[in-house]
């Protein structure tokens, strides 16, 4: 029985990890990839199309496309730093964030709304990495406002972090309290052969 037990524990990691493997895949191909070809060639299109700054209105006083260009992070962090640190650190920053979410992707064992999060977000920073490997700043265009009221201009990057961001929080709040209660004791749970 030991022996039977010993097995299934060897067994469960390797079929967990094999499992995981093709979530992530699946995740990266449905979710990620397209959302981040998406990102690009919207991104393409106004940069081609459009003169910098010039403003295309979609629905007159709420929704505009504006051609911008972003130096900084989200909603211009860090644009006063000197260009070469900025673009070290944002690059660096992002480069780190793929690879995490890559390797929290590797270790999720089933499809949820967490990991279709974690696909969404690494869309996003992929989408504007690219950029700032690309021209050192990223595209932005979508212009919501209310007449002069500005929202800060984004992108389909910034949605697709936006969105997996809220979803996390959404899913955190919503769990049922069960699956809170064996996330939290999960690592503690330990088999000790009772004689």
């Amino acid at each position: 029985m030991e022996q039977a037990e010993a097995e299934a524990v060897t067994v469960a990691p390797a079929a967990r990890r094999g499992a995981g493997l093709r979530i992530t895949l699946a995740l990266v191909g449905l979710i990620t990839l397209p959302v981040l070809i998406l990102d690009q060639a919207s991104k393409h299109l106004v940069a081609s199309r459009m003169a910098l700054y010039q403003s295309i209105s979609l629905i007159p006083h709420w929704l505009d496309i504006t051609y911008t260009r972003n130096p900084g992070a989200a909603f211009s962090l860090f644009v006063n730093l000197p260009a070469w640190l900025r673009t070290y650190f944002l690059f660096s920053l992002s480069a780190a964030a793929i690879v995490a979410l890559l390797i929290l992707l590797a270790y999720t064992a089933e499809l949820n709304l967490t990991a279709i999060s974690l696909a969404l977000i690494l869309a996003g920073a992929a989408g504007n990495l690219i950029d700032r490997a690309r021209a050192g700043e990223v595209t932005d265009f979508i212009d919501v406002h209310y007449y002069s009221h500005h929202y800060p201009i984004f992108n389909v990057a910034d949605c697709a972090i936006t969105i997996g961001v809220a979803l996390i929080l959404i899913s955190s709040l919503f769990a049922p309290q069960t699956d809170r209660r064996m996330s939290a004791q999960a690592p503690e749970k330990t088999a000790s052969p009772e004689k």
